[in-house]
């Protein structure tokens, strides 16, 4: 494939004359590669210059002759005409000659040699490709509309009109084709073809993908060539696989796609995976890596993906030898850092078999700076291996754990150093250590966020008393507002969890077993943190003043504060206006496109009024759905614990007594949920605001009538 390579480079330039000298060049060979020549002929096809090179393309002819599988000849054949733009008296004996050995028992092939042209001589270009439409044209077949359209099925066919009909994916009725445009926009593909069965049988599709999502992928590769994981995603979620269940779905794919022999897996996101014309095993797909000749780092990360991912390669002792010959070569180079050479005798040790291994040995005695060794090495399985390596060969193992403890940066590894430090009875060294954590968490964040959790589910550890966990709540929450500050949004989403999981029950238990003083600051702190929204702040009020019921004023100091921005609204009102959101943006936004590019082609843009009406829905639904999606960011779904009953609040239901002693009830919910013909107000209506506050036995006024509260109930209850 050296001469695809060249190729491709001409073709990233634009370069046409060096593209031609080198096809003149490649015309002169003794031997030819149809899979190589195919992909040349496809990539030319695609380019700005395909018509300049038009002129060069039956050069090939002679080395065509020479390819021994049909499908292949034929298929390269037909890409030779679609390309030429000689209609040389060669090339049209060669397509009529070609034509009759396939088609001339049919019962229209004299006609359809007139239609593509062939019977006066006087066009041949794409001559093959025309005929197979032809031949194709079918009821209930399929074609593929290469302008825009989409898959279409074809319905019916005049052959004395030379006119066909259509149905398309992505336009809307029945669509009328004369044979000349047909030719030009449309090619014909199989019933079994991906976009077919998308289009034609999308329920056994969607089965299909969900039984066997391998084939499917195989198919969709085949069928519309090399494509990356967001081109599969747009080819495939909601149009097979529903959107809720994509991310599982593609999940399950992606490991699935690392092992298949018959696919190749890109190294990054914006390369495509593609279809291979054989199938590879791993152990070849590996030393193909190798060929690259990939520095140490990357030799490691090789290696432990690999071996990771496909242990069963090891028991071939041909692949054992070569990958011990290689990592043995790299240890010789001059650049080679002491945790790259740890890394690569971990392995060797591993293809040797061997128990006692005195090389790493050395190396760990020999290493002055365990810090800086830790900090170089990426695998994090190769981290926890190298604390192990310490501890077997280390004498001073336990301070050099002591001074790791806190900065390790995954639970696997803290795990394994405590629980070492504390085998050892260094649990006075452990706490100490923790009072620096405690002192300082801003340093160590995910080392607080462990060790909290950990304290409030595990008796026997340093800091597992009411005072300890106090300690390091405190510390939870200065950390939580720090990294909120920093714009950690990931970690900071992850302890919001941690507080408000089992309706705040880990706040519940700290807050019951602390001091008033310790609560008011854990109060300031939490008020501190912008991620804890207004609601939560008020429940956290009153889970203190349960504990602690002079806090009270605190709590009424507090709501004399502004209040976020928050829309109040059911679990129902929310999925309601995901749904209105959903159909914009996949369905109306997508019919609309397709008016849009309907219209256009009706032509001068200036009079087009279909045109501009589109282009005004276009606009409006795009200002509804940036408006809905704005909404959706400030919303604050309601559920039992949040809805206080002391007072008139969202969620509640307020029997009230009016001026005539009449008595009527009120829901008080949010605006997605408002339904006045039912009394289900929204609390941003003003006869809702004139009582929200308001407690059993309080009045207010609206419109000329006192409403007195009798009773407050939770919605949800």
């Amino acid at each position: 494939m050296e001469y695809l390579k060249q190729f491709e480079k001409h073709i990233q330039n634009n370069d046409l004359p060096s593209f031609v000298n080198l096809w003149e060049e490649y015309c002169m060979g003794d031997e030819v590669d149809p899979n190589e020549l195919r992909l040349i002929l496809e990539a030319a096809l695609k380019t700005t210059f395909a018509a300049g090179f038009g002129k060069y393309v039956e050069q090939i002819l002679d080395l065509w002759e020479k390819i021994e599988d049909p499908e292949a000849s034929h298929y390269i054949l037909k890409l030779i005409f679609d390309l030429q733009t000689t209609d040389s008296r060669q090339l049209m004996d060669l397509a009529i000659n070609y034509l009759e050995k396939c088609f001339e028992q049919e019962p229209r092939f004299v006609d359809n040699m007139r239609l593509i042209g062939l019977r006066d001589r006087n066009d041949c270009r794409g001559a093959i490709s025309k005929y197979e439409l032809l031949h194709h044209m079918n009821p209930g077949n399929f074609v593929y509309h290469t302008a825009g359209w989409g898959v279409g099925e074809i319905m019916d066919v005049s052959f004395l009109r030379e006119q066909l009909s259509l149905e398309f994916d992505y336009v809307s009725g029945q669509k009328d084709f004369s044979f000349e445009n047909a030719f030009k926009t449309l090619y014909p593909i199989s019933s079994t073809h991906f976009l077919a069965l998308r289009f034609g049988r999308p329920d056994y599709l969607e089965d299909k993908a969900k039984e066997d999502p391998l084939e499917v992928i195989h198919m969709l590769l085949r069928d519309l060539g090399p494509k990356t994981a967001s081109d599969i995603k747009d080819e495939m979620c909601e149009l097979v696989i529903p959107q809720d269940e994509w991310v599982k779905w593609w999940q399950n794919v992606r490991s699935k796609l690392k092992k298949d022999t018959k696919i190749e897996t890109p190294p990054n996101s914006k390369s495509p995976f593609k279809i291979r014309m054989e199938a590879l095993s791993h152990e070849e797909r590996f030393q193909q890596t190798l060929e690259d000749k990939p520095n140490a780092e990357t030799l490691i990360q090789l290696v432990y993906a690999h071996v990771r991912d496909f242990p069963q390669t090891l028991k071939n002792s041909d692949f054992k030898h070569l990958l011990t010959t290689k990592l043995t070569d790299v240890l010789a180079y001059p650049e080679i850092t002491s945790a790259q050479k740890l890394q690569l005798h971990y392995y060797l040790q591993d293809l040797s078999d061997v128990k006692d291994y005195p090389p790493i040995q050395e190396l760990i005695h020999s290493v002055t700076n365990i810090k800086n060794l830790i900090d170089q090495i990426d695998v994090i399985a190769n981290k926890k291996r190298t604390l192990m390596m310490i501890q077997a060969y280390k004498s001073d193992w336990q301070d050099i754990f002591l001074d790791l403890f806190l900065r390790l940066e995954t639970t696997s590894l803290r795990e394994y150093a405590l629980t070492e430090l504390l085998a050892a009875g260094r649990v006075d060294a452990v706490e100490a250590k923790l009072k620096e954590l405690v002192k300082d968490p801003i340093k160590y964040p995910q080392t607080v966020i462990w060790y909290f959790q950990k304290i409030m589910t595990k008796n026997v550890l340093p800091f597992n008393s009411a005072e300890g966990r106090s300690q390091f709540f405190e510390a939870f929450l200065i950390a939580m507002g720090h990294l909120d500050s920093q714009g950690d949004r990931d970690t900071v989403k992850k302890m919001y969890a941690i507080l408000t999981k089992g309706r705040f029950a880990l706040v519940r238990k700290i807050v019951g077993d602390s001091s008033q003083a310790e609560v008011q600051e854990f109060l300031l702190l939490a008020s501190k943190c912008p991620s804890i929204e207004e609601q939560d702040i008020k429940i956290l009020h009153s889970l203190a003043e349960v504990a602690h019921p002079k806090l009270k004023k605190m709590r009424k100091n507090h709501h004399e504060e502004p209040a976020l921005e928050v829309i109040w609204t059911t679990q129902e009102g929310l999925d309601k206006v995901k749904g209105r959101i959903d159909e914009i943006g996949s369905k109306e936004m997508v019919e609309n496109a397709k008016e849009i590019e309907e219209a256009r082609s009706h032509g001068d843009l200036r009079e087009n009024a279909e045109f501009k009406a589109a282009c005004e829905r276009r606009d409006r639904l795009q200002s509804e759905l940036k408006t809905l999606s704005d909404k959706i960011a400030k919303t604050q779904v309601l559920n039992k614990t949040l809805v206080d009953t002391n007072e008139v609040s969202p969620g509640c239901i307020v029997e009230c007594e009016d001026s005539g002693k009449n008595k009527v009830s009120f829901t008080l919910l949010g605006p997605w949920d408002a339904q006045p013909e039912k009394n289900i107000l929204s609390i941003q209506s003003r006869f809702a605001q004139g009582m929200m506050g308001k407690k059993v036995g309080e009045a207010f006024e609206y419109q000329n009538n006192r409403y007195t509260i009798l009773t407050i109930l939770n919605y949800f209850a």
